[in-house]
């Protein structure tokens, strides 16, 4: 009897490398799960700095918003305030309103006061690269929340440091929960603004997790202004239901914002609070998303961000920056609230405030206990 040996091998191939493929799409769903439960984990431990340069007396600094419509930037301005008391600073905020222009205006105003500092509250960066540049020429320190893509001092522009969680992580965990979330059948439409270069790394990086996901699909990137997010938001969710349908499951977006207007859209289509699309937000964790989450209406996630631990680790980077002394180096570990833990780590008070006594800490460390 002759045997073709050909035809064998290429089934056993075929089937080899289907068992690979199929490997390849569990290892991404189990990962995907190992890193939720990692990231949901409860009461996260202080990892920040302990030592440090004392108070700088005297001191004036202005906190520029971007938008204080935005839910994490007016969290991290009130962080600001409450440590520019306890270090014993005078403290103004200027409030861009969501427009370049406005920005622009709120640079201009916090240099013409000649403070010692300024702290840029999601303000980008490249958009404000000629006012920062000036800032720095005048002599005042610059420190950013939010204001680059990465976190630390920009090698492109004179801010001291830059204060976030790492942007990659926060979108791995959003994207992330929802490939474990659905098991590998996710169908994802992502929400970004290409205005700011911090948005569009966090979405680029939850569509790499999301492409890894044999099972799942990106329905569609929408490049939406968050300023506009009210006006916006409502008849992108309808188009979106009309060109998609039960297709799409989950929403991925930079921050809680956009889910501020999207809920009367899909109530109107007759979506369930608790059902499909499921929306995941990669930050900030503002009052409104908590509350959302806790009564399950129509988010099930967020990626927050300790917006008032933020505001006091601003303060004492500038303090180091006035004392001239190099950045703390300090980046706070990804933390993801859903249904299942909102109640802790300061969830139930409608935001993420860590208990680890990083308020003491800092005083400690400025010697004004």
């Amino acid at each position: 009897m002759t045997i073709t040996l050909k035809p064998l091998l290429a089934t056993a191939l075929l089937a080899s490398t289907a068992l690979a493929g199929l490997s390849a799409a569990a290892d991404a769903v189990s990962d995907a799960k190992a890193f939720v439960a990692e990231a949901a984990k409860p009461n996260p431990p202080w990892t920040g700095p302990t030592t440090g340069p004392k108070a700088q007396t005297g001191k004036t600094i202005v906190y520029v918003s971007a938008d204080q419509r935005n839910g994490g930037a007016l969290g991290v301005s009130e962080g600001v305030k409450e440590a520019a008391a306890a270090i014993g600073w005078d403290m103004r905020v200027i409030d861009g309103q969501g427009s370049v222009s406005g920005r622009s205006s709120a640079m201009q105003q916090a240099i013409a006061l000649q403070p010692d500092g300024i702290i840029l509250g999601t303000v980008d960066a490249n958009e404000q690269a000629e006012a920062i540049r000036q800032a720095d020429a005048a002599g005042i320190k610059v420190v950013g929340w939010h204001s680059t893509a990465s976190t630390g001092p920009s090698d492109k522009h004179p801010i001291f440091t830059n204060i976030t969680t790492d942007p990659l992580e926060i979108s791995r965990a959003a994207a992330s929960l929802a490939v474990a979330d659905s098991n590998g059948t996710a169908g994802v439409v992502i929400f970004t603004d290409s205005v700011y270069e911090i948005a569009i790394a966090k979405s680029d990086a939850m569509a790499e997790v999301v492409k890894a996901c044999e099972g799942c699909q990106i329905l569609s990137v929408e490049d939406t202004p968050l300023a506009e997010a009210s006006t916006r938001m409502p008849p992108l969710t309808n188009a979106l239901l009309q060109r998609y349908g039960d297709d799409w499951t989950y929403s991925l977006t930079i921050n809680d914002l956009p889910y501020d207007f999207m809920a009367p859209a899909l109530i109107s289509a007759g979506k369930p609070q608790g059902g499909k699309p499921r929306n995941i937000s990669a930050g900030d964790g503002s009052e409104a998303a908590f509350q959302r989450i806790q009564q399950n209406f129509y988010q099930y996630a967020t990626v927050a961000e300790p917006l008032s631990l933020h505001g006091w680790q601003a303060v004492d980077e500038m303090n180091r920056a006035l004392a001239g002394e190099p950045d703390s180096g300090f980046v706070v570990p990804v933390h993801l609230f859903t249904p299942d833990n909102i109640q802790e780590d300061g969830g139930a008070d409608l935001s993420y405030d860590p208990g680890n006594g990083y308020r003491d800490i800092y005083r400690g460390i400025w010697g004004v206990n």
